[in-house]
């Protein structure tokens, strides 16, 4: 049996109980059968891959642009200013991420939510919390174990019970619109096989023989192939890409936005996933090469716009170099929507100083007050929103 072979998905027959008060079409009804089909993953841990020699080599000159990236971008700000466009490129990944589940936040309405102020269960909020599950996945990265994915899930799916966050699914779930798993488009395997499924994912992600952006593609497609959560799977295992690069050491010191590089075709991508469980892995091994080149190129773009706007920032201001307003700027570039309490927070500096920091912004034309937020005055750094929306834009146009 060859390696392509052995990577085939087998199927278990599994009973299924007709629910008589679930409101059926007579063609659905007339697709329902006394079983259904879930999948059953191959075991990878030891698995030998067949990957196309060109895609292969595609995916080797990707990682080295993704390291050649990473030591550009801890060159573009002076020391110590480095850190906060680190935090934007993981905001955008977590955009991006969530875009792709079709949960979609403009710039400046996701940096509202990393403050506070957004509606509880607004797409903002829920890409907050991408961001938030981005950063335990970076965080974890010396090691993934179940603990680890299950820690990224709990953060990524906080307050959202039909997820059951941090906790492996303990029900069948399947994909697409049908109302049974009869006649949906993949029904993934039995929650009873999910644990021993994660355990070999993670004995696979500890391999050292396997070149790494493959590996971390592979690893996503058996993710997305297991479905180990009720919802939430996309997200949790693309940030566990993240998790791979970082653990790996392509990425030291910033996030590659590698899912805006997907956007691009997220047919592609599917369709990528769908040729892993049928058993050819390069597909998606070259649809993350050429994600990841695309991302390189995106986030060069931006580190350059943000890059320009600190510069345009500093010439316009005038106070000595000992003023508060200077440490405000590289909290601008981190997080574009600010209030005094957050300059107080994070520049250990009393309310008066904080405000006459933020007054000084406002006359350099640098930050102005946002509109239509009530209890709060909130401002916003103009140039980093607009280039963090034109990112986005330039994601979803490839």
């Amino acid at each position: 049996m060859t390696a392509t072979a052995a990577l085939t998905l087998t199927w278990d027959d599994v009973p299924w109980k007709s629910d008589a008060s679930q409101r059926l079409s007579r063609t659905q009804r007339a697709r329902i059968t006394s079983t259904y089909k879930a999948a059953v993953p191959a075991d990878i841990a030891t698995m030998t891959f067949a990957i196309d020699a060109q895609v292969a080599a595609e995916a080797d000159d990707a990682r080295d642009a993704i390291a050649r990236f990473d030591a550009e971008l801890s060159m573009m700000f002076p020391d110590g200013e480095f850190a906060p466009l680190s935090s934007v490129l993981l905001r955008t990944e977590s955009a991006s991420s969530s875009q792709i589940e079709n949960i979609t936040a403009g710039a400046r309405a996701l940096a509202l939510a990393e403050i506070g102020i957004a509606k509880h269960g607004s797409n903002a909020t829920l890409v907050a919390a991408n961001v938030d599950a981005m950063n335990r996945a970076v965080a974890l990265a010396d090691k993934v174990t179940p603990d680890t994915i299950l820690d990224i899930h709990e953060a990524l799916m906080r307050g959202q019970d039909h997820a059951n966050p941090g906790r492996f699914r303990d029900e069948q779930v399947w994909v697409g619109a049908s109302p049974t798993p009869h006649g949906a488009m993949f029904v993934p395997p039995h929650h009873d096989r999910v644990r021993a499924s994660i355990d070999d994912l993670c004995a696979f992600t500890a391999r050292t023989d396997i070149p790494l952006l493959t590996q971390a593609a592979l690893a996503h497609a058996q993710f997305e192939t297991i479905h180990p959560f009720n919802d939430g799977n996309g997200r949790t295992g693309r940030a566990l890409v993240h998790a791979l690069l970082k653990g790996g050491g392509a990425t030291t010191q910033t996030t590659l936005p590698v899912s805006a590089g997907l956007l691009n075709d997220t047919d592609a991508y599917f369709d990528a996933l769908t040729a892993y469980r049928q058993g050819d892995p390069s597909p998606i091994v070259e649809r993350f090469a050429q994600a990841s080149f695309s991302a390189v190129d995106n986030g060069r773009l931006l580190a350059k716009d943000l890059n320009t706007a600190h510069q345009d920032w500093t010439a316009r201001l005038t106070m000595r170099r000992h003023a508060v307003v200077w440490r405000v700027l590289p909290v601008l570039i981190s997080q574009p929507a600010i209030t005094s309490a957050l300059i107080q927070d994070h520049t250990n500096v009393s309310q008066p100083a904080a405000d006459n920091a933020i007054r000084q912004l406002m006359e350099a034309g640098i930050v102005e007050k946002a509109s239509g937020i009530q209890r709060n005055i909130v401002y916003l750094a103009k140039d980093v929103i607009t280039a963090l929306d034109e990112f986005a834009a330039r994601a979803r146009r490839g």
